[in-house]
């Protein structure tokens, strides 16, 4: 089983790639822990109490990780 850092690297990579997108609208996100499968993401910016927010962690954030990063089974918002 791949450790936490391991973990946090590969969602951050992730993250870092996407982050465009949510520069393109005013926001961004930070990803704050990964512990036990769980990512802990931060929106910042324009994404910071936006409504579409948790429509882009599941839809857009959340699926790409799963897609790139095995031991990641949850992706969640925290503020």
């Amino acid at each position: 089983m791949r450790d936490s850092q391991e973990l946090f690297e590969d969602v951050d990579d992730v993250l870092r790639r996407l982050r465009p997108f949510l520069n393109r609208d005013g926001g961004d996100a930070e990803l704050v822990q990964v512990k036990d499968g769980v990512a802990k993401l931060k929106f910042l910016g324009a994404c910071n109490g936006c409504p579409s927010t948790t429509i882009t962690l599941k839809a857009g954030i959340e699926r790409a990780i799963f897609e790139e990063v095995d031991g990641i089974h949850e992706v969640v918002q925290v503020f």
